[in-house]
């Protein structure tokens, strides 16, 4: 079998000998990797491949393996954790289980087929974990984006922006090395699926960032509630529920809280999402002199700071925007970005900009190329990967 068809185990021991006798043990079923005190294991939690399985012992001198285990769970949450102790008492277990979060719990000696079998029933526990998530991550996030793609065939106004917003926070996750990405990406694809209640009417003046009556302003203001009872109805997805739940809020109404609590106020997904939206509301207007980013720094208190000035940087920066190209339809591809709203020859918009093209959209654009006399050449924007950033600000595990 090859090592990357064999499940890795790390082993924290702070006696060599007994990591050397475990390694024996096990390398034949498993690839094993081993450290003695607790501060390398997280370390390796942290810069290694993901483990399957984290087996500590429990009396280390630095560390406690039940302390390790606990901040185990928080650096590595899907890698299956094991307790090995010569002390079985209930306070152990107890603590074992509640702080660590502790799958299996094992006395020493341990025989070792008592040992394997654990770190069997272990390897099935991860299989599962890590099956849930690639459920949501691929098979959830695969078939919203396929609702999304349909609804902005429907309405091409809101979904055109749900787009941008989407591209806007992907480069703020990378910037900040956020490792629970899906979330976010959801809730910036689904935040715009409120407008499919507003008039046209409506909808276009919200795009053009025109002043609202007061009639209209009460239906915005409603979106996100709309957005809340649509999405109701799926199951596990409520950090995506939440993160649209707070989007709208000010940074200032939580700013004085620690970050423990700042992120349990307001996610960053949601802070990282207002500063996208709103900046790609004033960027559609046609009535601002001003930057978009001037008027939103005059904005005190609305937004994270740094996520702002991050966000701001990128704007600047003529390496994210891409190369735009003037083609004629029969050479646009899918992957392209739509540099420009595409309207028929009677001013009705068919694809916002910022939109990519997927297969369909491309079906319908040289379906009614002609019938709607749709102009050539269309402005495409071929994306630039984003440079990384000299000195990125640190890990984020939170969405």
């Amino acid at each position: 079998m090859q090592n990357n068809e064999r499940p890795r185990i790390l082993c924290v021991d702070d006696e060599p000998n007994v990591l050397d006798g475990l390694a024996r043990t096990l390398r034949s079923q498993y690839v094993v990797e081993t450290a003695t005190e607790g501060k390398v294991a997280l370390d390796l939690l942290r810069t290694a491949e993901p483990f399957a399985v984290v087996m500590s012992d429990q009396r280390m001198p630095q560390m406690t393996g039940t302390q390790f285990l606990a901040h185990a769970r928080a650096v590595a949450p899907a890698s299956v954790r094991a307790l090995l102790t010569g002390q079985a008492d209930v306070e152990s277990a107890i603590a074992a289980v509640n702080e660590g979060n502790v799958f299996r719990f094992l006395s020493k000696p341990c025989a070792t087929d008592v040992l394997l079998k654990a770190l069997d029933a272990c390897c099935e526990q991860h299989r599962l974990i890590t099956s849930e998530k690639v459920l949501l991550e691929q098979t959830l996030h695969g078939s919203i984006k396929a609702l999304v793609d349909i609804l902005s065939l429907v309405n091409p106004l809101a979904f055109g922006r749900a787009t941008r917003v989407r591209q806007s926070v992907e480069q703020l996750m990378t910037h900040f090395h956020i490792r629970e990405r899906w979330p976010v990406e959801v809730a910036a694809m689904l935040s715009q699926i409120g407008c499919v209640t507003l008039p046209a009417a409506t909808l276009d003046k919200l795009y053009r960032s025109e002043p609202l009556n007061r009639a209209e302003q009460e239906m915005v203001d409603r979106m996100p509630a709309v957005a809340e009872k649509c999405l109701s109805n799926i199951p596990r997805i409520d950090a995506v529920r939440e993160i649209l739940r707070q989007s709208n809020r000010q940074f200032a109404q939580a700013k004085q809280r620690s970050d423990a609590a700042l992120d349990k106020a307001i996610p960053w997904g949601a802070r990282a999402l207002k500063v996208a939206l709103d900046y790609d509301l004033l960027e559609s207007g046609e009535n601002h002199s001003d930057h978009p980013i001037a008027i939103m720094r005059g904005r005190m208190g609305w937004y994270d700071p740094q996520i702002l000035d991050v966000f701001a940087a990128m704007r600047g920066n003529p390496q994210d925007k891409g190369q735009m190209l003037e083609l004629a339809i029969r050479d646009v591809r899918v992957g392209m970005t739509f540099g420009e709203d595409l309207k028929s020859g009677k001013g009705v918009l068919l694809i916002a900009r910022g939109q990519e093209v997927t297969p369909a959209l491309l079906e319908r654009m040289r379906n009614f190329s002609s019938e709607l006399a749709i102009r050539e050449p269309v402005r495409m924007l071929l994306p630039i990967p984003a440079v990384a950033a000299k000195e990125p600000v640190p890990e984020v595990s939170h969405a």
